[in-house]
C-alpha cells in the first residue's frame, strides 16, 4: 500500500524539555522568543528537580503516539501512520507536517492530546497545522475536541470512586484543568469553560456526585502574567475550604481529578502533587489525586475510533 493511500495522523502535544540544556530554549519558546530572567530560569528548573529533574512528559506522550498506533493497526492494519508534532519541542507541527508530506501521505488526522477545545490552545495546534499542510498540498481532517468522550469519562469517574475509597466520607471532589486569561471568554467561538465543565458534570454523574456539598470545578497553572486568569483557583479553594474547617458539614478530604491533563507533567506532579497537596495538608485535609490518562488502552482505542471515522 502506498503511502498516497494511507492516512498519516498527527497527535499532537505541548512538549517538554528532554534533557537540562534544553530548559531555557524550551522556555523561551513558551515566552513566544522572549529568554526568561535568571530568576524565572532557576524557578522553573527547581520546579523540575523538585519533580525528579525532568517531566515525564516527552516519554508519556510518546507512549501516547505507540498506543495509538496499535489501537489503528489492531482494527485497520497497514492503514495509518502516527507521528508527533509539537508545539514547543521537536518533532515541532510544521516538521512532522512536513515529514509526511515528504513520505507522500497526501491526508493527515489531526489529534490534539487535549480533550477540550479552546481558541488559545487546541485552536492553535490545528491552526498551525492546516497552515503547514496547506503549503504542502496534504489534506487535514481535525478533531477538535474529546471532552465527554465516554471512555474518558468512564477512565475519570473510575479513578474517582478508587481514590474517594482511600479519603474521610465527607471528602469533596475538585475538577481541575489548565486556566486561560479571561478573554477567552470574550473569543467568538470558545468553548473552553463550557467543555471543562461539561466533562466534570459527566464524571460526577457517572459517580453519583452532588454538585458543590460533594463536587466543584477549579483553575490551576495560571501563567504569570498581567492579565486576569480564569478562577478559582486551586489554591484559594483550598483555603476557602480550610477557612470553615469548624463547620462540621465542611469536608475533611480532598480529591483533585485534573480533567483538563491526559498525561503526568510539571503541572500534575508539581502544581498539585507538590503545591496543592502541601496547602491541603497544612490545614489538616487529607489529600489525593486521580492519575492521568497516560496511555490508557480503552481511551487511545476510543480515540483511534474517532480517527478512523473522519479519515
Amino acid at each position: 500500500m502506498s503511502n498516497e493511500s494511507r492516512v498519516g495522523v498527527l497527535l499532537m502535544a505541548y512538549g517538554t524539555p528532554r534533557h537540562t540544556d534544553e530548559i531555557a530554549p524550551y522556555y523561551t519558546d513558551i515566552r513566544r522568543g522572549r529568554p526568561p530572567t535568571d530568576e524565572q530560569l532557576a524557578n522553573l528548573t527547581a520546579r523540575y528537580e523538585a519533580i525528579g529533574g525532568l517531566s515525564p512528559l516527552a516519554a508519556r506522550t510518546e507512549a501516547q503516539r505507540d498506543a495509538l498506533q496499535r489501537m489503528l493497526d489492531k482494527s485497520a492494519p497497514g492503514k495509518f501512520h502516527v507521528v508527533l508534532g509539537l508545539k514547543h519541542a521537536q518533532p515541532s507541527i510544521e516538521s512532522a507536517i512536513a515529514t509526511l508530506a515528504a513520505d507522500g501521505f497526501r491526508k493527515v488526522v489531526a489529534l490534539v492530546a487535549a480533550p477540550h477545545f479552546s481558541v488559545l490552545s487546541v485552536g492553535q495546534y490545528l491552526t498551525r497545522a492546516k497552515a503547514a499542510a496547506e503549503s504542502l498540498n496534504v489534506e487535514v481532517a481535525e478533531i477538535e475536541s474529546w471532552a465527554t468522550e465516554p471512555a474518558f469519562v468512564q477512565f475519570c469517574a473510575e479513578q474517582v470512586r478508587t481514590q474517594l475509597a482511600t479519603l474521610p466520607p465527607n471528602s469533596k471532589v475538585l475538577f481541575t484543568a489548565h486556566s486561560l486569561p479571561i478573554r477567552v471568554l470574550t473569543m467568538e467561538g470558545d468553548r473552553y469553560s463550557g467543555e471543562i465543565r461539561s466533562t466534570a458534570q459527566a464524571v460526577a454523574a457517572a459517580v453519583g456526585l452532588t454538585h458543590w456539598s460533594q463536587w466543584a470545578m477549579a483553575w490551576q497553572s495560571a501563567g504569570r502574567t498581567q492579565e486576569p486568569w480564569l478562577g478559582p483557583d486551586i489554591l484559594d479553594v483550598i483555603d476557602e475550604l480550610a477557612e470553615a474547617e469548624n463547620d462540621a458539614e465542611q469536608p475533611r478530604g480532598l480529591l483533585v481529578c485534573a480533567v483538563g491533563f491526559v498525561a503526568d507533567h510539571l503541572e500534575v506532579l508539581y502544581d498539585l502533587d507538590i503545591e496543592a497537596a502541601t496547602r491541603a495538608r497544612g490545614y489538616g485535609l487529607s489529600f489525593a489525586r486521580t492519575a492521568c490518562v497516560n496511555d490508557d488502552p480503552a481511551v487511545l482505542s476510543a480515540l483511534a475510533a474517532r480517527v478512523m471515522a473522519i479519515a
